[in-house]
């Protein structure tokens, strides 16, 4: 038995919560993490774990194994990175995940200089709107738009971004600029949801929250394509700051309803906490944050 390896495989299964989830991790067959697991306790005479229809729950012998164990392997990470050279240079690669937008529009530029400035470091940039887990997607930064959960992540705020309400001239010019919420009624809405049923959107008005309800015109699936028709006069879009700061410098789009805006959303770069930084790791998150902070404070139309 690979001792080392059926650590793994046990800390796998308590962090994700069950041997099936850890199977899907590991991307290993169920049978096979069931086996690991059990020959640890055979070899240990000991049970760490009870399953249960509700997960793994440790035995007072496996919540010390496990404290144990990851301290092991958290050792043996650190001396293998030494060895690579990650803390004397920056090298190795780095998983990084954004929104889909967020990340072509302004990450995807910044990472290419990176890569210029640091040729031995390698990038893997995966654009998705889903949240990223850490562990079981094994991510080293993600970038996040929204609050954050307490949790033992490093964040570092980036700046914030709006929810605007926005058409393009002709539109307004034909249909009128609407100055209150209930004006939505009248007006073509582009949105997300079904087009027979009646839509409701979060507002603030002076500081308190309210809601629009309107049916919409026009119903997309992307924020690309809702852009795209309200560029092309189909009504109003209701979209991110950074996805339309350009068109609306060019006055391609025009913002309305200023004053219902909700608050401001933050935008944070995310990265595990570790006793060492490796160099790699490091020099990203060095070099990123001022540029995707100068790239947030121009695209919030502030």
């Amino acid at each position: 038995m690979d001792r080392l390896d059926a650590m793994s495989v046990l800390l796998a299964a308590v962090e994700s919560g069950s041997l099936s989830k850890a199977s899907r991790t590991l991307r290993l067959p169920l049978a096979t993490v069931s086996r690991k697991v059990a020959e640890l306790e055979a070899h240990l005479s000991a049970t760490l774990v009870i399953r249960s229809a509700k997960g793994l729950e440790l035995t007072p012998a496996g919540r010390s194994y496990v404290a144990g164990a990851k301290a092991i392997l958290e050792q043996l990470s650190e001396v293998e990175r030494a060895a690579a050279g990650e803390y004397t240079e920056p090298k190795g690669d780095l998983v990084v995940t954004a929104p889909i937008m967020f990340g072509r529009l302004h990450v995807l530029p910044v990472v290419t200089r990176f890569l210029e400035a640091f040729p031995d470091v390698a990038v893997k940039l995966e654009l998705t709107d889903r949240v990223t887990h850490f562990l079981d997607d094994q991510v080293d930064v993600a970038l996040r738009i929204g609050d954050l959960p307490d949790s033992n992540l490093i964040a570092t705020r980036l700046g914030s971004v709006r929810r605007v309400m926005c058409a393009c001239p002709t539109y307004l010019a034909t249909q009128g600029i609407p100055k209150t919420l209930e004006e939505l009624a009248q007006h073509n809405v582009i949105s997300f949801e079904s087009v027979s049923a009646p839509t409701t959107w979060s507002f603030e008005a002076e500081g308190v929250p309210v809601n629009a309800t309107f049916r919409a015109r026009l119903c997309v699936n992307t924020i690309d394509a809702a852009i795209d028709a309200a560029l092309a006069g189909a009504g109003l879009v209701r979209a991110v700051s950074y996805q339309v700061a350009e068109l609306v410098r060019a006055q391609r789009l025009a913002v309305v309803l200023e004053g219902f805006e909700p608050s401001p959303r933050p935008v944070h770069l995310v990265y595990d906490r570790q006793n060492r930084l490796p160099l790699k790791l490091r020099a990203f998150v060095d070099f990123v944050v001022p540029r995707l902070r100068d790239r947030i404070a121009q695209a919030t139309l502030g």
